[in-house]
């Protein structure tokens, strides 16, 4: 698709400061643009571009402009992160949606699908499944028995939605996620560990996604439960009966134990392990690698295995940074002590 400045400024309400008839065919990275491309500067760090970008056309943030002239041509917003994501929405939504079902895949003759679904090929849908109007099923997905699917959801090739699993309108679950598989229940017995049934489910909630290769297992019994509007990354593990609230955001490689619940609004790094049957309270942020393993209030930042408060750990650490100094100066001290003794 083409497009000219003058067009792009009339999506974002921008101001052009240059050619508005530029022509664009693309957009690139703002560190290697070229011409015909269209690219953002966002913060100051990144504004020494705006004098040496190949780019044809930048969307700029209003407060990094200083001059009345630039070679690209500049289209002047508010906040230009934010412009460029309108852009990209609008730009995808024109793309269009697939609709229909394609040769190869399975859909059971109870099962209820609503108006423009695409079932791409090789998928499999159970019976008595629903899929909502719009939803988007790509190749080679399982969706099980009694399976709810809501409106315009995305669900990626290879993703597996287990029996009575139920999802929320606008979701995206990305390829090879595993939702609803069983939840790690063992009972320990002189004969080795005997299998508990697990017989709930997963709800997850409207406008959520969840990317590549997670797991999210069903309740024992009840619902393992992702509120609305939660974006979990590639690699997590989410065990059976948790519970996550609304708006929260969790990094690649976490992992939540079951029973554990968490609030809104959270931010939870990237590899940081959460212990069963705890609390986690709204607007907490834990960091990257943290243990924790134990409840954390309202508002609280944590840091480190196990997890403390994160100025707490920060003061600590400078210590443990010296600690082969301060080891030598208490030896020195006690030998010294010692001399002094002796004589």
């Amino acid at each position: 698709m083409e497009f000219t400045a003058s067009q792009i400024a009339s999506f974002i309400d921008g101001k052009i400061i240059g050619d508005e008839n530029a022509l664009i065919t693309g957009v690139s990275p703002i560190e290697s643009g070229e011409s015909g491309h269209l690219s953002f500067v966002a913060q100051d760090r990144f504004a020494h571009h705006l004098e040496t970008s190949q780019c044809s056309v930048l969307i700029v943030t209003e407060t990094l402009i200083n001059k009345d002239q630039y070679n690209p041509t500049i289209i002047a917003v508010k906040d230009a992160y934010l412009s460029f994501q309108v852009l990209m929405n609008l730009y995808q939504e024109m793309q269009g949606k697939k609709e229909g079902v394609e040769d190869g895949s399975s859909i059971h003759d109870t099962a209820v699908i609503g108006d423009k679904v695409y079932i791409g090929a090789f998928t499999y849908v159970s019976e008595k499944a629903k899929i909502g109007e719009g939803s988007q099923i790509f190749p080679q997905v399982y969706i099980g028995k009694g399976v709810k699917v809501g409106k315009n959801c995305k669900i990626d090739s290879g993703a597996r939605i287990y029996d009575y699993c139920i999802i929320g309108d606008n979701c995206v679950i990305h390829s090879n996620t595993v939702i609803g598989g069983d939840g790690f229940g063992f009972q320990p017995t002189p004969e080795g560990f005997q299998k508990i049934p697990q017989l709930g489910n997963v709800i997850i909630e409207d406008n959520v996604e969840i990317g590549s290769n997670c797991s999210i297992d069903r309740a024992t019994i009840g619902s393992t439960t992702i509120g609305k509007g939660t974006k979990i990354d590639n690699l997590i593990q989410i065990a059976h009966n948790v519970k996550i609230g609304a708006n929260n955001v969790i990094a690649a490689q976490a992992g939540i134990a079951g029973s554990t619940t968490i609030g809104d609004w959270n931010q939870i790094g990237g590899q940081v392990g959460i212990v069963g049957h705890i609390k986690i309270g709204n607007q907490v942020k834990i960091q990257a690698q943290s243990g924790v393993n134990s409840s954390v209030n309202d508002k609280d930042t944590v840091y480190g295995s196990p997890a403390i408060s994160y100025n707490d750990y920060l003061r600590s650490y400078v210590h443990f940074r010296n600690l082969p100094e301060l080891a030598k100066r208490i030896n020195n001290l006690e030998n010294n002590s010692k001399d002094h003794t002796n004589e």
